[in-house]
């Protein structure tokens, strides 16, 4: 089992120097190590460049998180492939025990782990929202996302079958990519806390305001594609129903005119109202 890990980073120098050197300390050496460097301005790229031929360095212009991440995907040499953002660490045992655990449950072509989360040097409590689950987990994942890309390691055949990550999403590309994962497959889980999830100062896609606009983007995109049906596509529409409602009352209470009439066009569009006054009728 060969594993490429891709680390896109963009104006994190010592960040992601960091993060490469969790990979280069595994128990279970990687066999590839891909940087993406998403149009850096300050000296990431020198940085990265005294690590030699550990790593190989995958230059382009800025494009996002998900354009980061689907270069170093096609870039990637061998089937098997993890992530790790430039923020985050891998502790010493992750690499090996997902190896381990992937080769005692040889019909599992996707695995994640629990997460120690740190912000500023100190230890987080996870809450009980970021419960993880294994097996299918597709209505899980339907409330937000719990599963993080540094814990996780997929077969490419994955990517050749559902997709890779939609780079029109600025943020919410990772809750999306899982939904269509969950729903086309079991994932395997390592109740383990093997990757450190740092929170800080810096820049973070997960601290960006109103990320449930995306998901509301992404469960649409699950139903209008057709990719949801039966009853997980009524536990769709019902937490694309409720996702609406909620974004509506904070457009509402802060006067964002444009996004309310967004909003309201994905509730007609999908009769979201309807739905809910036959689940009050019940």
């Amino acid at each position: 089992m060969q594993v490429s890990v891709i680390i896109p980073t963009y104006n994190r120098a010592d960040l992601v120097c960091q993060a490469v050197d969790s990979v280069l300390r595994q128990k279970t050496p990687a066999d590839e190590i891909i940087v993406v460097d998403d149009g850096s301005t300050d000296n990431t790229r020198a940085q990265l460049g005294l690590y030699g031929d550990a790593i190989k360095i995958v230059a382009k212009t800025n494009g996002g998180i998900s354009s980061a991440r689907n270069v170093g995907i096609r870039a990637a040499r061998f089937e098997w492939i993890a992530f790790l953002d430039s923020d985050d660490l891998w502790k010493r045992s992750k690499l090996a025990r997902q190896k381990e655990e992937l080769a005692a449950h040889p019909g599992y072509k996707i695995c994640y782990t629990d997460e120690e989360w740190r912000k500023n040097g100190q230890w987080m409590n996870q809450k009980k929202i970021h419960t993880k689950y294994g097996g299918l987990i597709y209505e899980q994942c339907l409330p937000l996302c719990i599963i993080s890309p540094s814990s996780v390691i997929i077969h490419r055949e994955l990517f050749e079958q559902i997709g890779d990550f939609d780079e029109s999403l600025p943020a919410c590309e990772d809750y999306d990519l899982w939904l269509r994962l969950s729903y086309h497959t079991p994932i395997l889980y390592i109740p383990e806390k093997l990757i450190i999830k740092r929170h800080g100062d810096w820049e973070q896609l997960s601290q960006q305001h109103s990320l449930d606009k995306y998901r509301i983007l992404a469960l649409a995109k699950m139903i209008e594609t057709g990719m949801a049906s039966g009853q997980l596509e009524n536990a769709t529409r019902r937490m694309l129903a409720q996702k609406c409602s909620i974004y509506l009352q904070g457009c509402e209470k802060h006067h964002r005119l444009d996004d309310i009439e967004w909003v309201r066009s994905i509730q007609q569009r999908f009769q979201l109202n309807e739905l809910k006054k036959a689940d009050r009728s019940r």
